[in-house]
C-alpha cells in the first residue's frame, strides 16, 4: 500500500478523541512485514500507542506522529470527513493534514528504508488533548534513545526547528456570597477576576522576542463565575493560554502572573518549548535546503518525547498544510504526501545527517 492509499485508509477510521488502537493496528501490519518489532501499548478502551523498531545501535532515527484527530465542528462538510475523497491533487477528510498524511508518509518511508538503518517509529494517541499518549509511552519507558527526532506535523514539507511551549492555567478568584440586593455585605469575585483579566491583557513577559519563535503570547480563553443574577458571586475563574519561547522558565512565568494578576493559578497543561539551534550541523543543512521556516506556534508531542529520547536534535516536517489543521473540509495535497516519503527516506538513507537537505534540493529542481 502506498502512502496516499494508507492516508485514505486512516481517514476512514474515526479517531476523534478515541479509536487510535484501530489505526495503530492498521499500520502495524506493513511495519511487521518489513521486519519491525512491534509493541502496542493500550492505555484505555480503543486507545493505544505504537512503538516499532528495526536495526540496532545505541540511538535510533525516530519518526513520530499522532493518530487522534479533533472533532468535526458544527459546520457542514461538503466532503465526507471519513471517506478519504480524492479531487485532483487534494485528499479530503478529518486528519488529512493533521496528521494522517504525515503518519502514512513516515510509515511508508520506514518500510522502504535500508534494513540496517536503526529506525524507531513512535505513534501516539491523545496528542490533541495535551500529549497524553506520548506521556504514557515515556512513563512506561517504551522509548529507545534517538539520534534525531522527526515529527511529521503539518508544515507543507518545510523543515521547522522547533515550536513554542504551552502553559495553560486556570485563574481563580474568591469572594463572599451575599444577596444581590445587598452587595455591600459580600465581596464580588467577578470584579476581582475582571481586574485580573484586564491586567493579563497588558502583562509584560520581560523577554526579548526569539529570532525564530517571535514573542511569547498570552490569551484569556474562557471566563465563568456566579450562581445567579441575584447573588454576589463568591468564586470566578478564567483560563489562560500562554505560549512561550526557548529560554523561558514556566515556573517563573506562573509566579510572575500570580503576583501581577492577584489570582490563584492552577496548571492545566505544561509543555516546554522545543528548539534545536540552527548551528546544529543537522539542522543547518535542513535550513539551507530552502527558505528559513519560523518555529511553529502550535505544540507537538516533541515536548514530551524529546526528553524521553535523551534530547536529540528535533525537526518538525510533514506533508500536511498548516492552515488546514482543524478546519472544515480539511485536505492535504497528494503531491506533498509523495514528496514527504522521499524526504523521510533521505533522512533514513543518510543515517539522519544531511539527507533531508538533499531531498529538498531534488524536489526544488523537479518543480
Amino acid at each position: 500500500m502506498n502512502a496516499v492509499d494508507l492516508t485514505r485508509e486512516l481517514i476512514r477510521l474515526d479517531t476523534v478523541a478515541g479509536g487510535e488502537q484501530r489505526a495503530a493496528e492498521l499500520v502495524a501490519g506493513p511495519l511487521a512485514e518489513a521486519g519491525y518489532t512491534i509493541e502496542l501499548y493500550p492505555a484505555a478502551p480503543g486507545r493505544a500507542g505504537l512503538v516499532a523498531r528495526r536495526g540496532s545501535g545505541e540511538r535510533f532515527i525516530t519518526l513520530s506522529g499522532h493518530l487522534d484527530t479533533v472533532p468535526l465542528g458544527g459546520s457542514r462538510w461538503r466532503h465526507d470527513p471519513h471517506a478519504g475523497e480524492l479531487d485532483g491533487d487534494l485528499l479530503y477528510g478529518r486528519g488529512a493534514s493533521d496528521m494522517k498524511a504525515g503518519v502514512s508518509a513516515l510509515v511508508t518511508a520506514a518500510e522502504r528504508c535500508p534494513a540496517d538503518t536503526p529506525v524507531q517509529v513512535v505513534l501516539t494517541w491523545g496528542e490533541e488533548t495535551g500529549c497524553e499518549g506520548a506521556a504514557d509511552l515515556a512513563a512506561r519507558g517504551a522509548l529507545a534513545p534517538a539520534a534525531v527526532l522527526l515529527i511529521a506535523e503539518p508544515t507543507a514539507n518545510r523543515a521547522v526547528p522547533g515550536h513554542k511551549g504551552a502553559l495553560w492555567l486556570r485563574a481563580t478568584t474568591y469572594g463572599v456570597a451575599a444577596h444581590g440586593s445587598m452587595p455591600q455585605l459580600g465581596d464580588n469575585a467577578i470584579y476581582k477576576l475582571a481586574r485580573a483579566v484586564t491586567a493579563a491583557e497588558g502583562f509584560q513577559f520581560g523577554t526579548e522576542p526569539h529570532p525564530w519563535m517571535g514573542a511569547p503570547t498570552l490569551n484569556v480563553g474562557t471566563i465563568a463565575g456566579g450562581a445567579g443574577i441575584n447573588a454576589v458571586p463568591d468564586r470566578a475563574e478564567a483560563t489562560i493560554d500562554v505560549r512561550t519561547v526557548a529560554g523561558q522558565d514556566h515556573a517563573s512565568i506562573r509566579a510572575d502572573l500570580a503576583g501581577s494578576l492577584q489570582v490563584e493559578l492552577e496548571v492545566l497543561l505544561d509543555l516546554p518549548p522545543v528548539w534545536t539551534p540552527p548551528e546544529d550541523p543537522w539542522v543547518a543543512r535542513l535550513v539551507a535546503a530552502g527558505e528559513p521556516a519560523r518555529a511553529a506556534t502550535f505544540f507537538t508531542d516533541a515536548s514530551v518525547l524529546r526528553p524521553a529520547l535523551d534530547d536529540p536534535p528535533t525537526v518538525i516536517c510533514g506533508p500536511g498544510q498548516p492552515d488546514q489543521a482543524h478546519v472544515t473540509d480539511e485536505y492535504c495535497r497528494v503531491s506533498l504526501i509523495e514528496d514527504a516519503v522521499q524526504l523521510y527516506l533521505s533522512v533514513l538513507d543518510a543515517g539522519g545527517r544531511g539527507g533531508l537537505h538533499r531531498a529538498h534540493e531534488e524536489i526544488r529542481r523537479l518543480r
